[in-house]
């Protein structure tokens, strides 16, 4: 158990830090008088207790953290932070049932945004901001935000950076330390968050809507302050704002450093992945908008494009807001657009699937493998931006993909086999394997995730977390091998 002894000091420093996070919804909650301010201090006084207990009992034994060690505190931070993020819902919201809590909690962590809250316009402001800063903090992930610190209190980071980082990009460094890589990061992150917000106030939003709707952008998470989702504006303006962020939130973050650092736009247009982004973007948008024009769903092109591109890029994108009630226009457009939020983000994004990076990967293979049968003495490397891609690269993406489809497919007949039609079954765990938020039928944009049963929020539960930590990092856990010494 010495892995035990050696992540405690590292989480109970986590706890404490994540108490912080209750300082903004109790203030609000003390403004408005919406009653839950007693929950927030409840919790916040819970969690940071705990942690300088922790602290207190196992700060001597405080050292570097293998690679082993780091996935644990990544695990455990997951799965333990998303438990303490349901006590200010279980002391607001009595009637909240401990399986629904953490569900919202996971899923504000993992930034999916699957709910099972209903009249969410008449919840105290101060969850519905709760939610939206879990997803803001879950957006980068919150270990990143630590490893900033934790070198000034003699616990270095790069273990747990390497188990956190999504995407196939996990040892590229964009500055010489890992500590300034993540405050560079969390300063693009929050700069951005900042100009989304401010647009969303100065377009029509309350200053409280606009912070919550900017936090749920930004991490590409969709949780809404409104059952009608962003519907509720029904503004041409405020949707083309939430289609900008979305779109800068589903490129790299390591671009958008570079850009700031160097104050060179020019990194956009050479980073292959973003331009596959907006290619694929573009594309959708077109084809569906001719697609919804020519079934008569909507009378005017204008209203055809308005409604295929929010949509389109925010289900993509995996944020999750809706504007429509996708699910009733012609089939193909509902199934297109969710197999869109299986791989459209970036690598080193926010948001979930198995990445661009990834998908042109798998083209590329593919291609290659073609092209092996016309010419197998030719030597046909897999290429991306002119550069070579390691064969092992290769296979670790296609084993990324084959335990993918493995888990999609196995979760999928596991939620048929309870009783869930095959629609409802297959798009709750593409949206919640994937982090995209609403699914289709039962679980569509109009409704949402309470119709499971306690068992099936369960499944999707753990489909969030499997998503959110890229797969790998939570089912090498459960591997025999990855105990052994």
């Amino acid at each position: 158990m010495t892995w035990l002894i050696a992540i405690a000091p590292v989480a109970a420093l986590i706890a404490m830090a994540m108490s912080l996070s209750h300082a903004l919804p109790l203030a609000v909650s003390l403004h408005l008088d919406d009653g839950a301010a007693m929950p927030f201090a409840i919790s916040m006084a819970l969690n940071f207790l705990t942690g300088a207990a922790i602290w207190l009992l196992t700060r001597r034994h405080k050292r570097e953290l293998s690679l082993r060690e780091g996935i644990l505190l990544v695990v455990s931070v997951w799965t333990g932070g998303a438990l303490f993020a349901t006590v200010p819902l279980l002391l607001a919201l009595p009637e909240l049932s401990f399986t629904d809590a953490y569900f919202e909690a996971v899923s504000g962590l993992t930034a999916t945004g699957a709910t099972v809250l209903t009249g969410l316009d008449h919840l105290p402001p101060s969850l519905n901001l709760w939610r939206a800063e879990l997803q803001w903090l879950g957006g980068m992930g919150v270990i990143v935000l630590v490893v900033a610190i934790l070198p000034m209190l003699g616990v270095g980071g790069r273990q747990i950076s390497r188990a956190e980082i999504p995407g196939p990009i996990k040892d590229e460094q964009l500055t010489p330390r890992i500590t300034q890589t993540a405050k560079g990061l969390w300063l693009v992150y929050a700069g951005l968050t900042a100009a989304c917000a401010l647009a969303y106030h100065f377009a029509g939003m309350s200053p409280l809507d606009a912070l919550i709707h900017a936090f749920t952008t930004l991490s590409l998470g969709g949780f809404s302050s409104y059952d009608a989702s962003f519907a509720h504006f029904d503004s041409p303006l405020l949707e083309a704002i939430a289609i900008l962020f979305m779109m800068l939130a589903g490129i790299n973050f390591a671009t958008h450093f570079l850009v700031w650092r160097t104050l060179n736009p020019r990194h956009y247009a050479t980073d292959t992945e973003a331009r596959y982004f907006v290619l694929v973007i573009a594309v959708s948008v077109a084809g569906i908008s001719a697609l919804l024009l020519g079934a008569g769903i909507y009378d005017g092109g204008w209203s055809a494009l308005r409604y295929a591109a929010f949509n389109i890029v925010s289900v993509g994108t995996t944020t999750g807001y809706a504007t429509a009630d996708y699910s009733q226009w012609p089939v193909f457009a509902p199934l297109w657009i969710l197999f869109l939020g299986t791989f459209l983000s970036c690598s080193g994004s926010t948001g979930g699937g198995i990445k661009m990076m990834r998908a042109m990967i798998l083209y590329r293979q593919v291609y290659r493998e073609i092209k092996g049968l016309a010419h197998p003495h030719a030597v046909n490397p897999v290429k991306i931006a002119g550069h070579v891609v390691a064969d092992n690269v290769v296979f670790a993406v296609l084993g990324f993909f084959f335990i993918w489809v493995v888990l999609l497919v196995s979760m999928t007949l596991l939620l048929g086999w309870t009783g869930l039609d095959a629609m409802t079954a297959f798009s709750a765990v593409v949206a919640s394997l994937n982090n995209i938020g609403p699914g289709l039928h039962q679980v569509g944009p109009a409704t949402n995730f309470a119709v499971l049963s306690d068992f099936q929020t369960w499944i999707c539960a753990f489909a969030m977390l499997l998503g959110r930590l890229e797969l790998f990092a939570l089912l090498v856990v459960f591997t025999p091998t990855f105990w052994r010494k």
